[in-house]
């Protein structure tokens, strides 16, 4: 791509003027159109250093209103970043429906800076592009705009701005070692660039090369190439919309193309259980030691992500109670996942997880998950069939992020069946303490038991991964369930440590 690039096109001051008198109008009418439909935005800048990425950044904003964006300078990683996976800064800072983000360098240092100076390994190095393009992959299939934007220079005119930035004290702070570094290998460091463009270049987040060596010429066209962008996306909605309103819903699939033949659920033991003096032995046992390894987690700084699904009064609360009992309080936290707020449905559906994702050293436990995307937005109709689909691959991708980054990640489904769960209704209603636990909604999604079975199934066939696996855990008998959870926690950081 770089090579390929007429790095001495220029624009005249006169021309420049009456294109940025059509041109920015334009675009601030285009930001009211995506707050009006809802659409998020996100333009992220790149180029070599001094390639005027911040100056670009400015003119592009002259024409925007700022309470509608945010601009994010991704410079090198906090420590709070440093203890979370390498993409965790960027979900964090995803712009809600309607709002932009612009990003002056963005999600690709780890691929280009971190690499020229060595500090990526080739295994990891492959695993940051694959998260760089599911992440891009992503967003943009759940309707988020990803405008690329790469300015190029060549040497001698990096070089020319570099002494100019270093010759007055107010600027020089602006060059850093790093930068001169890269400067003086520029053809190494170009071949990088070239790599990353080409890898990362896809059909849903193309990149958008500006020759920037002249200022006016780079500024029009990165004004010409946003515009356009945020019309051809407009319009694409507003096709949508209308043939959503002829179809009079929107489109609901809660079966899969062909129902698996295959039925994890059915091959459970429900039979499986403890006496109540084997079962307090054994929690002793597997609590103390889960004391003792959640401290060494924090020593050698070891995330672990558990979550937690299963039927209604499936026994998730008693498994998770019995597995904190003697963990540190500091260093845990349960979330229990409720139905997404306004903020959250304005965002990605992974995102708001994303937020809780544990630092290295922690844990962090989800009483239900990310997966009621592919359950109870499948089952009640809350997404498209297209959306729940491709939910399994983002599940994956976003498990594999983590596990990448060093986590320790177990998913349970409580198992039991559907008398013993009538049972526990029952039990629930006739005892005052315990009757908040039951609800209206509980008997009703009793009632769809068959579609949610087979869309259990499917979940625990396409997301159970070596590297984030499930555990079925036969639930019947309370004190078994329970057991089981803690011994499969317990081993996994075992293993983990040894």
């Amino acid at each position: 791509m770089l090579e390929k690039l007429d790095l001495t096109k220029t624009l005249g001051k006169e021309e420049y003027k009456r294109k940025m008198a059509r041109l920015e109008p334009k675009l601030g009418k285009l930001q009211r159109e995506c707050r009006a439909y809802g659409i998020p935005v996100m333009i992220a800048f790149e180029g070599y250093g001094a390639s005027g990425k911040g100056v670009q950044i400015g003119e592009l904003i002259k024409a925007l209103d700022p309470r509608g964006f945010e601009v994010y300078a991704v410079k090198n990683e906090t420590e709070e970043e440093k203890m979370h996976p390498f993409m965790w800064r960027f979900w964090t800072k995803l712009p809600s429906k309607g709002r932009f983000a612009i990003y002056d360098s963005a999600w690709y240092r780890k691929v280009l800076a971190d690499r020229f100076d060595k500090k990526v390994k080739k295994g990891k190095l492959e695993n940051a592009y694959r998260s760089i393009c599911s992440f891009e992959e992503q967003l943009t299939a759940d309707g988020m705009v990803m405008i690329k934007i790469f300015l190029a220079i060549h040497k001698k005119e990096q070089k020319k701005r570099f002494d100019k930035l270093l010759s007055s004290e107010e600027t020089a702070w602006r060059v850093s070692k790093e930068d001169l570094k890269r400067y003086k290998n520029f053809e190494k460091y170009q071949q990088i660039n070239e790599e990353m463009l080409t890898r990362t270049d896809t059909e849903y987040a193309p990149w958008n090369m500006v020759e920037a060596v002249d200022r006016r010429y780079a500024t029009a066209k990165i004004y010409a190439i946003v515009i356009r962008t945020l019309e051809e996306k407009i319009e694409e909605t507003k096709r949508q919309r209308k043939e959503l309103k002829k179809a009079g819903k929107q489109e609901v699939c809660t079966s899969s193309d062909g129902r698996l033949k295959e039925s994890v659920l059915g091959k459970t033991d429900l039979s499986l259980c403890y006496t109540r003096e084997a079962y307090k032995k054994k929690l002793d046992k597997l609590q103390k030691k889960m004391e003792k390894l959640h401290g060494e987690l924090y020593r050698r700084r070891i995330p672990v992500v558990l979550g937690f699904e299963g039927w209604d009064a499936g026994g998730k609360g008693g498994a998770i109670k019995r597995l904190t009992e003697r963990m540190d309080p500091r260093g845990y936290v349960v979330h229990p996942t409720a139905s997404p707020n306004d903020i959250e449905k304005a965002h990605h559906y992974l995102w708001r997880f994303w937020m809780d994702m544990p630092k290295a050293g922690h844990v962090t436990i989800f009483d239900r998950t990310w997966y009621g995307r592919v359950m109870v937005e499948r089952i009640e109709g809350f997404c498209t069939k297209q959306e729940w689909q491709r939910a399994y691959k983002e599940i994956n991708d976003m498990e594999k992020d983590l596990t990448d980054a060093g986590a320790i990640v177990l998913k349970f489904w409580m198992q039991i069946d559907k008398d013993e769960q009538a049972r526990r209704f029952k039990a629930r209603q006739e005892n005052p303490e315990k009757r908040w636990k039951i609800t209206e909604e509980d008997w009703r999604n009793r009632e769809k038991w068959d579609q949610y079975e087979e869309a259990v199934d499917e979940m625990l066939i396409r997301t159970s991964t070596p590297n984030a696996p499930w555990v079925v855990v036969e639930g019947n008998d309370k004190y078994y369930a329970r057991i089981k959870v803690l011994e499969t926690v317990v081993d996994a950081i075992e293993a983990r440590l040894r």
